[in-house]
């Protein structure tokens, strides 16, 4: 079935769609890595000073900024885990990179870089990205595309807003007719 732009997968994911892919294993670690940073600066490093600490609120909130920094890079790398895979990227590499980066520049990498994510095709079920418009198997037609110019095209669409093509004159394969009218 040809995607329109209203099924496109990459446009319209929702938070709590993406928030879903977080495994459970990473929201664990992020609680524990939470725990073991907020003992750390309340019950290790005050038996270490022999000065007098900053005041209490600064104590508060650093331990608490860089318990919750320390949880959401272990966030990070539980989403990046299950991510990875639906972009038909390297999953181990992008974990590694995530852990071996300092200060989460292997996660801002990972966003800057991310491939959009990949349908499989529905006649063959070869993993097809989403900007393409034909399946790279099979020729199948996996998305509306112009006849003309052959750019992205909605269902809706009358006239190519790239070329200005009728789009109702393109002759349409006799797979498709079916999902067109």
């Amino acid at each position: 079935m040809p995607f329109s732009q209203a099924q496109d997968p990459d446009t319209y994911t929702s938070l709590t769609d993406e928030l879903k892919l977080i495994p459970r294993w990473a929201v664990g670690l992020a609680f524990v890595s939470f725990l073991i940073v907020e003992y750390l600066f309340w019950v290790v490093l005050p038996e270490h000073r022999h000065h007098p600490g900053p005041p209490p609120g600064f104590h508060a909130y650093f331990a608490i900024s860089w318990g919750l920094y320390a949880a959401l890079y272990a966030l990070a790398i539980g989403y990046v885990s299950k991510d990875a895979p639906r972009r038909n990227m390297s999953s181990p590499f992008w974990i590694l990179a995530c852990l071996l980066a300092p200060g989460g520049v292997g996660a801002v990498l990972y966003f800057l870089m991310r491939q959009p994510i990949a349908s499989t095709c529905p006649a063959c079920g070869t993993p097809v990205h989403s900007d393409y418009h034909f399946c790279p198997q099979c020729a199948f037609q996996v998305s509306n595309s112009c006849g003309v110019c052959f750019r992205s095209a909605r269902i809706t669409d009358l006239y190519c807003v790239h070329c200005g093509h009728e789009l109702a004159k393109d002759n349409t394969p006799a797979r498709l007719r079916a999902f067109t009218s």
